[in-house]
């Protein structure tokens, strides 16, 4: 009897550890997610800092280009009222196409090109650019490690008792990174 007894209790304290260390394991995994993502925002953050100073020395030699600095524009309001991932990856997108128009048409200003503010500013936004790139390699790794989790057996039987949801990926279409932009003057 007292046989039966310590192997329900073993039975009962392996379940008990097996829950535990799984939950532990869904939350470090969660708070990287979120910690990645804290990453990829303070990244955009920069980026839009850093445009209104770029857009500012291009009209200086650009004056007759207003549409394009509109669209800059307003690519970076919607970009940074965005609220969930998949918000920002559609807005992120949009910024990064009005941008490559914007160093498009700074290739037909040669004094413009030599000018070291805007050589400056273009260096800074080609680091934060690549700076988002990592951040959002590295939460996208951090994201499908928890929704693997999230989703396999025994562990998703965990994660919806305590609640766990997937994540979203922080996309990048591939039309809009290979796309060349047009400039028309």
């Amino acid at each position: 009897m007292n046989m039966i007894l310590l192997i329900v209790l073993g039975v009962i304290a392996l379940i008990v550890v097996f829950i535990i260390a799984t939950y532990n394991g869904l939350i470090v995994l969660r708070t990287r997610a979120r910690e990645a993502w804290s990453d990829i925002d303070i990244q955009l953050k920069r980026r839009f800092n850093l445009i209104p100073n770029l857009i500012n020395t291009v009209k200086g030699y650009a004056k007759h280009e207003s549409s394009v600095f509109e669209n800059v524009t307003k690519a970076r309001s919607a970009s940074m009222q965005a609220g969930t991932v998949g918000d920002k990856a559609k807005t992120d997108n949009m910024l990064t196409s009005t941008l490559k128009s914007l160093f498009a048409v700074a290739e037909a200003y040669p004094d413009l090109k030599a000018n070291q503010n805007f050589m400056e500013l273009q260096r800074e936004l080609s680091d934060t650019e690549n700076k988002i790139e990592y951040s959002r390699r590295f939460y996208n790794a951090n994201v499908r490690d928890l929704n693997i989790k999230v989703q396999v057996f025994p562990a998703n039987l965990i994660a919806n008792m305590f609640g766990f949801k997937r994540m979203d990926m922080f996309e990048v279409k591939e039309a809009s990174v290979r796309e060349v932009p047009k400039v028309q003057f």
